[in-house]
This record gives C-alpha cells, structure tokens and sequence, in this order.
C-alpha cells in the first residue's frame, strides 16, 4: 500500500477537484483545483482525521461532503483513518433498537465498508450521538445507544484491524499502537471522565509501551478546551478539568489530543500539549468563539515525519473544496476555559 501512495502522490499531481471529477463524485463545472497533500518521504505516516459525521436525529444518510471525503481518501493512501466521534446520529430517547441498528448499518455501508474495502486501518473514539456516556441514577441515561455500538464494533466482521494493546473496554476505551505510535482511545461522550477510566489512562501512558514509542497520542470525542461560539462554549460541551487532563497528556509526554464535538476547526497548543480540534464533517458546523470566519465543513490529514515530532497538517474545506490557509484562522483564542494559541504559533 505505501508503494502505490508514494507513487501516486509522486507522479499523479492531481488537483482535488480532478480527483473528485474521475471518480463521479461531483460534475467537472463544480471543481476547483487543489493541491493534494505534499508527498511523503520515506518512513513518513500518514493519518486522515474526520468527525462528527452525523445529520438529523436517526438518519440513515449522510452529507455530500462526507461521501465526497469518503471517495477521496483511498486516494491519499493513508496509514491510518482516526474518527473523533458521532458517526451516527443516537442520543435521542424516542429512537428504537431496529432504528439504532439501522444507523449503524447505514454508517457500515457508508463509512466503513468502503475504507475497509480500500484496505484503510479505521480507528476512532465514541461521540456523545453514537454511544452517550452521561448518568442518571448511576445507569446510563442511553444505555440502548451503547448496546447498539458495542454490537456493531465487536461484530468480528466490524471491528477494527489494528494492533491493539488493550482492547478489555472497546469499543469504549482501548489503546493500539501503529508505526510506533501510541494512541490512546477515551470514552470522552461526556464531559466527565470516570475514576476507572482515568486510572486507566494514566497506566495505559506510563506503560513501557507507551513510553516506548516514538509519538503518543489521545483521543477523545469532547475536547479538553471549547473553541466554538454558541453552546459549545457552554459547561457540558467540554471536558471537566480540562487543565487537569492536560497536565496528565503532558506528564506523560502525549504530543496531540485530537477532538471533536465542537464543529470548528482550531489546531492549536496550551503548554507542551497539541490540541487538534477537528471540524464537523456532517450536520452543524460552527463559527469560532473568536474571528470572522464563515463556518465550514472539513477534514485534515497529518504528515508525521519519521523521525520528528513537527507534524505537517492539511485541511480541506469540504465545502468549498478547498485548502484551509491556516493564515485566515485567528492567531489566538481567549474561551471560557483559557487562552489556545495556533499550533504554529509559539509565544516568543
């Protein structure tokens, strides 16, 4: 597979819209010319980051933009796809098993048969829509949403090639290892992390593993930090304790948190730790707590060099098929939690 990326990505040049045109995808009036991301070098890893993929409450569909990111991420050839959460559209009390289950078996022919298909590694976290966390009484609030997601990701027909290293609690929280990566998966569909899983993160980052490889990562669904306007900027839309979790990702040298939930793109750091907040693919993107920009539906695909921690990122607008120019994102972001600043800023 790596073969064939660094040959296509070496001779093929193709703008996105060419790639969009010859598979179908959109008519050639509606294209416009990009750049696919720059060639790797040799023993570089490639990861594809999308999110929130979900529309209305139940649905069975999904946007253009994400099957247009679908049909073109073959192409790119990554080592690994990583998914921030909400892949279907749960967390509504009025919606059936068989209506859960037929969100799942949308998402399978959708989303993962396809990637599957093209031989593409698929790892992801559980977003507060797929398998909600949240508490009442000490029982799940939507303990039918984490069923269906526990049937579907341990279906031996669904569940993801990878190397896991602790798999006990998948699909909720899990670690693998890739290229001498380490990722550690959170359930983070709520705002509260529970006592055992923190535990367990701590031990699953100190372990020799973990401390053993070249680049950690996490991955969680809410973000440590809200960078969006409205709502998500509001307590329950981001972790509890943020500071405290990034003093945790930190001790333990974890190099990226990667995120969702919020619907904004901000790739940012606070402190020694990278925050990728990836934009929705889906339904409802959002404005940024700070800036002028328009909201935007978007992916990002990182370039990891093999032996360096300066990640190189991409991220298409997928709305406009377009290369989001880190340049227009705000320099800095004051939230409600604390001050971000963009990951290619550093405070001199």
């Amino acid at each position: 597979m790596h073969g064939n990326r660094r040959q296509f990505l070496t001779y093929g040049g193709l703008a996105l819209g060419s790639l969009l045109i010859s598979r179908g995808i959109i008519a050639k009036s509606q294209a416009i010319a990009n750049p696919v991301p720059t060639a790797l070098n040799a023993g570089e890893t490639r990861l594809v980051v999308i999110s929130d993929l979900n529309s209305a409450y139940g649905s069975t569909d999904y946007l253009s933009q994400v099957k247009r990111a679908i049909a073109l991420i073959p192409d790119w050839q990554p080592d690994l796809v990583l998914c921030a959460g909400d892949m279907v559209a749960g967390q509504k009390s009025s919606l059936t098993p068989a209506q859960l289950a037929a969100m799942w078996q949308a998402f399978e022919r959708y989303i993962a048969q396809p990637l599957r298909q093209a031989n593409i590694p698929f790892a992801f976290t559980l977003g507060n829509h797929d398998a909600s966390g949240s508490l009442r009484d000490g029982q799940y609030t939507f303990a039918a949403d984490r069923q269906a997601a526990s049937q579907y990701w341990r279906n031996p027909a669904h569940t993801p090639t990878l190397d896991f290293v602790d798999r006990r609690h998948f699909p909720f929280y899990y670690s693998f290892t890739q290229n001498n990566i380490f990722y550690s998966v959170w359930d983070a569909s709520t705002a509260r992390i529970s006592p055992a899983q923190l535990a367990w993160i701590e031990a699953s980052l100190a372990s020799d593993q973990a401390q053993r490889s070249r680049l950690r990562f996490a991955l969680g669904h809410l973000s440590l930090y809200p960078v969006a306007s409205g709502s998500r900027s509001e307590p329950g839309n981001y972790l509890h304790d943020g500071d405290r979790l990034q003093t945790l990702l930190e001790k333990y040298n974890v190099h990226t948190y990667i995120s969702g939930h919020q619907h904004a793109y901000y790739p940012a750091h606070r402190g020694q730790l990278e925050l990728l907040h990836t934009g929705a693919l889906g339904d409802g993107p959002r404005s940024l707590v700070q800036g002028n920009l328009s909201p935007y539906r978007s992916l990002t695909i990182i370039d990891i060099p093999r032996g360096g921690t300066n990640l190189r990122y991409t991220t298409y607008n997928m709305d406009r098929l377009t290369v989001v120019d880190h340049g227009t994102l705000p320099g800095s972001l004051n939230t409600p939690r604390g001050h971000l600043q963009r990951r290619d800023l550093r405070a001199t």
